[in-house]
């Protein structure tokens, strides 16, 4: 079933139609959700959350619109409140603990090709280390900048919050990367461009 019946349906209180959602949107949601709050069970009550709120609300969806980004915008929302209540920071060391999944095996679309560089793959490294000392605030709006793909604008509008707090968020969370990142590194491209690649 497409993404339209899914949603009419789903509307009617179908409960297949959240189910085709769910198939459509749960890893993508999980990356998210996990980019933000370092958590694999955190970051799967999160998705949970999500899906039972979209559920909730669906009627609220306009139609018009597409469905992933006000889907998406619920996981960051989820993910953000928690990881703000949450205080700890988690190891990206992909130390397997409590049923969790390696993150390489989680965000397996990022991983290295067999022939990247080493340079390349300390980069990577160095980044989601880096990523770790972010505020909630900050890792969102980077993954929603360079992992979504969304303006500025599009994730003040998706976030209700002012333009001005998205750019500031992103600069910071810029600075703090530049800052943590191993010095040394040789890179003729920008930190955003620098960190689209590495998230992707």
């Amino acid at each position: 079933m497409d993404e339209q019946e899914a949603i009419a349906r789903l509307k009617r209180g179908d409960i297949e139609g959240l189910e085709a959602l769910v198939k459509t949107y749960q890893l993508k949601a999980m990356r998210t959700a996990y980019l933000i709050v370092r958590d694999v069970p955190l970051a799967e009550d999160v998705v949970e959350d999500a899906f039972l709120r979209a559920y909730e609300r669906i009627c609220q969806f306009d139609a018009k619109r597409p469905f992933e980004a006000w889907f998406l915008r619920i996981v960051v929302h989820i993910a953000q409140r928690r990881a703000a209540q949450r205080e700890r920071l988690v190891s990206l060391d992909g130390t397997k603990a409590h049923g969790e999944t390696a993150l390489d095996e989680l965000l397996a679309d990022i991983q290295a090709d067999p022939e990247e560089s080493a340079e390349q793959a300390d980069l990577r490294d160095a980044l989601w280390a880096a990523l770790e000392n972010l505020t909630p605030a900050q890792r969102a709006a980077i993954v929603q900048r360079y992992y979504w793909g969304l303006s500025e604008r599009e994730i003040a509008i998706g976030l209700n919050c002012p333009l001005g707090t998205i750019k500031w968020w992103l600069h910071v969370a810029r600075k703090r990367l530049r800052e943590w990142l191993r010095p040394g590194w040789k890179t003729e491209t920008r930190d955003g461009e620098l960190t689209a690649q590495v998230i992707k």
